[in-house]
């Protein structure tokens, strides 16, 4: 975020040079309010460049195997813009070229979802997808699956839509 403000600082410079250079060849009849306003507006511009660009930028860095399940765009009031074009502000992936099959239940996947929001750190929470039962739950040290059905698992189970990308991308990478 620091190198991000440095840029945005740098790109006001470059703004108000392109109007001096306007006033110069123009002899100084430019209009002397052409300078913050150049400066404002290339600032603002390249903030906005970065904001819609993040998106395309974090998933081109993530390795292969790596599966974009969910993306969110959002709207704000003090991006007007937004409205029309919303921005992707942060995203959902799933490791699913290391995720494992439980050796005893073969319906059950282990895998690592990726949490990505604009100006955050990413976070890695394991999750457990029951491919059969269509259905999703945080993993933990002390997870239990009842072979008995009638039984009660000591998780507590999300069910997953059928077309659900999570679903897909990990049962389809385990067929």
């Amino acid at each position: 975020m620091f190198w991000e403000l440095i840029a945005t600082v740098f790109a006001g410079i470059g703004g108000a040079g392109i109007a001096l250079l306007l006033r110069k060849i123009t002899k100084q009849t430019a209009p002397k309010w052409l300078v913050p306003v150049f400066a404002g507006t290339a600032m603002l511009g390249f903030q906005i460049q970065g904001e819609y660009d993040w998106f395309d930028h974090q998933t081109g860095l993530l390795p292969e195997g790596i599966v974009v399940v969910k993306a969110v765009q959002e709207e704000a009031p003090w991006r007007p813009w937004s409205y029309v074009f919303p921005q992707t502000m942060r995203f959902i992936a799933a490791d699913v070229a290391n995720s494992a099959k439980n050796k005893i239940d073969p319906n059950l996947v282990l895998v690592d979802l990726y949490f990505f929001e604009r100006r955050h750190t990413a976070k890695r929470v394991p999750q457990i997808i029951d491919c059969m039962q269509g259905a999703r739950t945080d993993f933990t040290q002390s997870f239990t699956k009842s072979s008995d059905s009638k039984a009660e698992s000591t998780s507590t189970w999300y069910p997953l839509e059928n077309d659900d990308p999570l679903l897909k991308a990990v049962c389809d990478n385990q067929a």
